[in-house]
């Protein structure tokens, strides 16, 4: 089987096969993270461009590191300091990187559809890195390849996502991908929190934590997006937190062996309490390891390139 896209916009996008056959492509990239010279040729001769509208910490810096460990040469383009703060418009910002030949450009935007935009538009591989209120692909990839290695399967688990659900590109590509891969999707938060379309999705939306907890596989706790936020959805974080702010008590509801996962950055104290956190059941370390595995599964199925075990 091949990978047979151009670029990676979404979930949308990916059937079960893909979605698949990403998975497999990124566990056999994990191991070149444990070798004492974390690098292979495989995209050697290749070149990969960030270009982030948006702030961003794990999601730049993994894929940055996930280019550098296939030998790509990456470059990072910090939008305050480009000629887009003179008022140059996205797409030719886009073409004037194309004239410079990239491979990839991996663009982060507040408008949603950004990244379908410029794909119809360039010859590069364009990867999604967020897009507005829309989707997040390769952290939905991240987040399946997490839960898969840790139950070894994806069907029939039930995965409650918490949390700001409106606002969360995050939640858009999850509920899709583990719904596509077989999973009971969940969602709880407040109602100000839930658009209206959710239950077309295939999800069972609940207005209570406790509820959306009980019997769950995996928890998937969601930042609060007050930057995205045209007004105030809350009285006060003190109460967001007593309502929905996942606790220890919280966990005796779920499954013994329930997965704990969040995106991040996290709000501690908010929507997760620290010693959940940072307790047995956290998953959210293995998220960001295995972010840079599955990046580096796209970068190299979008671009092509030698096999993982070539030698150097």
């Amino acid at each position: 089987m091949g990978f047979d896209h151009k670029d990676l916009l979404g979930i949308a996008q990916l059937n079960q096969d893909d979605i698949r056959f990403i998975l497999d492509t990124a566990a056999s990239f994990k191991e070149v993270s444990t070798r004492p010279i974390k690098k292979v040729p495989t995209l050697r001769g290749r070149t990969v461009i960030t270009l982030f509208y948006e702030p961003s910490t794990r999601t730049r810096t993994s894929f940055e590191i996930a280019a550098k460990r296939l030998s790509a040469d990456t470059i990072n383009l910090t939008v305050a300091a480009s000629s887009v703060v003179k008022g140059e418009t996205l797409i030719d910002t886009a073409n004037n990187l194309e004239a410079m030949q990239p491979d990839v450009i991996i663009i982060r935007h507040p408008a949603s559809g950004a990244p379908h935009f410029l794909a119809e538009r360039l010859k590069s591989s364009v990867i999604n890195a967020g897009d507005g209120l829309h989707e997040h692909p390769t952290q939905a990839l991240l987040d399946l390849l997490t839960v898969r290695e840790a139950k070894g399967r994806l069907d029939d688990l039930k995965v409650s996502i918490i949390g700001d659900i409106a606002h969360s590109r995050v939640a858009r590509s999850d509920i899709q991908g583990f719904t596509k891969m077989g999973s009971r999707v969940t969602v709880a938060g407040p109602q100000t929190m839930l658009p209206p379309y959710l239950e077309e999705l295939g999800v069972k939306v609940c207005f209570s934590l406790a509820e959306a907890v009980a019997g769950a596989d995996v928890i998937m706790m969601l930042r609060i997006q007050l930057e995205r936020q045209a007004q105030t959805l809350f009285p006060t974080l003190r109460e967001y937190s007593r309502y929905f702010g996942l606790n220890a008590s919280h966990l005796q509801l779920a499954q013994p062996d329930a997965l704990i996962m969040h995106p991040g950055p996290l709000n501690r104290g908010v929507e997760i309490a620290p010693e959940v956190a940072d307790g047995p059941q956290s998953m959210i370390l293995e998220q960001v390891t295995n972010g840079v595995a599955v990046r580096m599964a796209i970068l190299y199925l979008l671009t092509g390139g030698i096999q993982v075990g070539t030698p150097h």
